[in-house]
């Protein structure tokens, strides 16, 4: 079996044009196919030995046993096709609708090709237009909200293969106001957030159990040797449902309603986009509502975004918090500085 990168890639053109009971592929239709995909992705191409050696794989009882068989075709030509029409390698059994949704799917990931810390999505979208006979258009019709420039995405693909296959890493940390350090930490979950990327994990010896890390915080990992500590103490699906953001508070944080009045013309916004998915509109008519969340300072700054536009009525300390920042910027825009003020 090859076990170069692009193995993988050319069975799956392969099977496709095995499984296509509309068209003939001779051998070099076979060549032309699978080089076209490879030219697309690899700027490389299949030799006339490799491919031949890929077939003889996949029929290979070794391999995917596949009942390739070659059949006469115009002249001294050949063709070859699978001799069962509902074989495949893949098994894809896709319905149209199915693969109208998938090839809009692939139409938004192909978005993010290109992207530092993204390449690790090239494989994977390949593999689905390959596999599925599907490409996704090469117009840009839809964006997204993304930070090219934010530091660590390029850690991103290392942290999501040692979350899915439980390897504990070394990273050099450098938070915002203290010294960087060395640390082992057991990776959980990776959660997006305000266009940042945090690694939710076990750091050795440190309580509580999880901790919070942020990408672009991170300036190296290393992989380690230490024995994986599993999670048994957090349930992701359900982690982040009582509060804004990522700040995970202590269990002495009250879960609490914060009540909050909008402006007219912002609350139409707020209820078509909430706040939280807790929230409840408590009385339309005066543009009140409710989340039921525990303090964070996310929370606090999801507030302040809303300016004078918003007034917390309950609690009564998160609107005293509200109120103390308002006043701190409030002093500094009344505060007359000589490099502020108009020359004559």
């Amino acid at each position: 079996m090859a076990t170069n990168k692009n193995a993988q890639l050319r069975y799956q053109v392969l099977d496709r044009c095995f499984s296509d009971f509309g068209h003939y592929y001779t051998f070099a239709n076979l060549r032309q196919e699978v080089n076209e995909v490879l030219n697309e992705m690899y700027a490389t191409e299949v030799s006339v030995r490799q491919l031949r050696d890929d077939i003889a794989f996949m029929r290979d009882s070794d391999g995917f046993n596949a009942p390739i068989e070659v059949y006469p075709y115009e002249g001294n030509s050949r063709y070859y096709r699978y001799s069962d029409r509902h074989f495949s390698i893949f098994k894809n059994e896709l319905s149209v609708k199915e693969v109208e949704t998938l090839r809009s799917t692939i139409e938004m990931l192909r978005r993010f090709r290109g992207i530092q810390g993204n390449g690790w999505l090239e494989e994977v979208i390949s593999n689905l237009e390959c596999r599925f006979g599907v490409k996704g258009s090469t117009e840009n019709i839809v964006s997204f909200e993304q930070n090219e420039q934010l530091q660590g995405l390029d850690h991103l693909s290392t942290l999501i293969d040692a979350t899915a296959t439980h390897h504990p890493l070394r990273i050099f940390y450098r938070p915002f106001h203290r010294d960087p350090y060395w640390c082992i930490v057991h990776p959980y979950h990776l959660k997006q957030y305000n266009n940042r990327w945090f690694l939710f994990c076990h750091e050795e010896g440190r309580k509580p159990f999880i901790s919070n890390k942020a990408l672009d915080r991170i300036v190296t990992i290393e992989p380690s040797s230490v024995k994986y500590i599993p999670n048994t103490e957090v349930d992701f699906s359900s982690y982040f449902k009582e509060i804004i953001g990522v700040s995970v508070p202590d269990s002495n944080v009250p879960l609490e309603d914060v009540v909050m009045r909008f402006d007219p013309k912002r609350f139409p916004y707020v209820v078509n986009k909430p706040l939280h998915p807790s929230q409840e509109i408590i009385d339309e008519e005066s543009c009140t509502l409710k989340i039921k969340v525990r303090y964070t300072k996310e929370l606090e700054a999801k507030i302040l975004f809303y300016g004078s536009q918003v007034e917390v009525l309950q609690p009564a300390h998160l609107r005293q918090r509200i109120a103390a920042e308002m006043e701190h910027g409030l002093e500094k825009y009344n505060t007359v500085q000589d490099d502020c003020t108009p020359n004559d």
